[in-house]
């Protein structure tokens, strides 16, 4: 692996402390704990991580809410009187004890053709209403809500593969609040594998009726949330997020273990070096993730939400880490303001090249609508002609590996050099993200990326509203933030820099709001497939289905949601006297 020789002699001093060894220890106890939200096995593994923390000395809590979860507990679907091996995701709905009968039918839809597919609703066409409906892929909570808004009363999905995955199919973000109750899920779901899917395809007649059995346990669950801190020694009130889930489906080596292991080492070999540390870090184990639609991290942006929005400077996503045959860095997902940072990162700390992308509304990328940046979540992966040559089709973590979210998911996932090399990534670039003197947030990427979507949607915008003034306000921005850039590069005081970080921080509340979410600050968009400025992509989705007038007033007020912040950027600037 070769280091980058840019590195700053902290980021050297860093790099020489890390080890695998403890990580590599924790990935081993967790392939003996099946780690579902809020079990005793996953408390067990509270216990493993903060007695490390302890002793260590490393700050830390243990947070303890009660939050909304469902453990999915039995599955069985009948169709024409013979039985198939079934697993059913989180939240659908439990049936009573002798099932939901109706007639089944199958309506196609295809398979995900890459890892940003996978949570898209998918097409399905057809007379649904009053069915049980077969059709490919994952249960997702787009398709699942779409099947069910158009009537039908349940759902069987094909696994693409021999095994079927674990899942979790309500579109809710988190524990649901009085304008989500209502999307709670209310059909039975299953999935089956490919060869009982192919089978009971070809079974399916005009008169079949299929019977599904689903039964969880949903409900108020206490679930842990562990966050350390490492203070920083000039300005301790700012803070770099670091995060990852705990939970697992069955015991999760490659989703979460690695990931877990990379935290602990990271956390250890930053408080080995907190008097280096300029902010301070905060590194997070999640519950709810897998059973509760990433519930803790969501609780944590409830329950910090001021604190976060006034002094975080970003958030770095660490899921699947350290797989086997992951040597390379490609689906990577970062925000534009992001992507010069994490190129970097990736390239001085691991040597490696790297491809990426806007994030999906999926992960614990919970921080949205609060306004935070966000790089990583999903980690190292296989190279395509790998995942080509051997068949494989695509998953939402393990490095690629199709064991993901089932059974199969344990040690023989996981490999020890490739998770050092991910651990020298994630401890490199928290650090240096803490330690900047100026922020890596680069939003005149953002302000272009903005400009390149409006020009996407002109067309369908014509004569619903005019974008001229917004279009003025994009350049006034940019210009603004060429002057801030100017002057991050340019400081001669601790109080330029805080001026300059502070318009940063400000900038990035305003545009990645914006950007990503239509929910207000306070509140969490579902866990859908959310195009980037959807208040516009609203407008564009709607339009023929309501009256034009409405169309109007929708784009309006979705130009002057843009335009107000793009002025707070405007402001943001001018107030940092540059």
């Amino acid at each position: 692996m070769a280091i980058s020789t840019e590195l700053v002699p902290g980021e050297r001093g860093l790099l020489a402390t890390l080890r695998v060894d403890d990580a590599w220890d924790l990935v081993q106890e967790f392939s003996r704990l099946v780690r579902e939200s809020g079990t005793e096995d996953e408390w067990r593994a509270v216990d493993r991580i903060t007695s490390r923390l302890a002793a260590w000395g490393i700050d830390h809590r243990v947070h303890e809410p009660e939050l909304w979860i469902s453990l999915p507990r039995e599955a069985r679907l009948t169709v024409d009187g013979r039985t198939y091996r079934a697993k059913t995701p989180s939240m659908a709905m439990s049936t009573p004890e002798r099932g939901c009968t109706a007639p089944v039918i199958h309506v196609g839809s295809g398979y995900a053709r890459s890892v940003h597919d996978i949570f898209a609703a998918g097409a399905v066409e057809g007379d649904v209403a009053g069915k049980i409906v077969v059709t490919e892929g994952l249960p997702m909570p787009g398709k699942v809500a779409a099947l069910e808004e158009r009537g039908a009363v349940g759902v069987v999905c094909i696994a693409p593969g021999e095994r079927i995955h674990e899942g979790i199919c309500t579109p809710i973000w988190g524990s649901p609040d009085l304008t989500t109750w209502g999307r709670q899920p209310r059909v039975p779901v299953v999935s089956v594998s490919a060869p009982d899917g192919r089978e009971l395809v070809a079974r399916i007649g005009e008169r079949s009726e299929a019977t599904i059995v689903a039964r969880h346990d949903t409900g108020w669950r206490r679930i842990p949330v562990v966050v350390a801190e490492i203070r920083g020694s000039a300005d301790p009130d700012r803070f770099v997020l670091l995060h990852g889930h705990l939970d697992s489906w069955h015991v999760g080596i490659g989703d979460n273990a690695t990931g877990d292991a990379t935290l602990l080492e990271v956390a250890r070999a930053l408080a080995a070096q907190r008097e280096r540390l300029q902010r301070s870090v905060r590194i997070a184990w999640w519950s709810g993730h897998s059973h509760g639609r990433y519930a803790g991290s969501t609780w944590y942006a409830d329950a910090f939400a001021n604190d976060i929005a006034r002094n975080c400077i970003c958030h770095l996503n660490c899921d699947s880490p350290g797989c086997r045959d992951a040597t390379v860095y490609q689906d990577v997902y970062w925000m534009a303001e992001l992507e010069v940072f994490a190129r970097r990162a990736i390239q001085d700390f691991t040597g490696l090249a790297s491809s990426g992308r806007p994030p999906i509304r999926a992960g614990d990328i919970s921080f949205n609508n609060l306004g935070v940046s966000t790089c990583f979540m999903l980690s190292s992966t296989m190279p395509d002609e790998l995942r080509a040559e051997r068949g494989l089709y695509p998953v939402g973590g393990c490095g690629g590996n199709i064991e993901w979210h089932t059974e199969a998911d344990t040690m023989e996932i996981a490999d020890r050099d490739h998770l050092l090399r991910d651990i020298r990534l994630y401890a490199g670039a928290t650090f240096r993200a803490a330690n900047l003197p100026v922020h890596p947030l680069d939003f005149r990427r953002t302000l272009d990326q903005i400009g390149e979507v409006l020009d996407e949607r002109e067309e369908r915008l014509r004569g619903l509203v005019d974008l001229a003034p917004v279009r003025a306000r994009l350049v006034e921005a940019r210009t603004d933030l060429e002057r801030l850039h100017v002057a991050g590069g340019a400081l001669r005081t601790p109080e330029a820099a805080a001026a300059v970080n502070r318009a940063l921080r400000r900038s990035g509340r305003a545009l990645v709001s914006v950007l990503y979410a239509r929910e207000g600050r306070y509140r969490q968009d579902p866990a859908l497939d959310i195009p980037l400025l959807p208040d516009f992509a609203a407008v564009a989705e709607a339009a023929g289905g309501v009256p034009e007038g409405v169309l109007r007033t929708e784009a309006t007020r979705a130009r002057n949601r843009l335009e107000g912040a793009l002025l707070e950027v405007c402001d943001a600037v001018a107030e940092a006297g540059v």
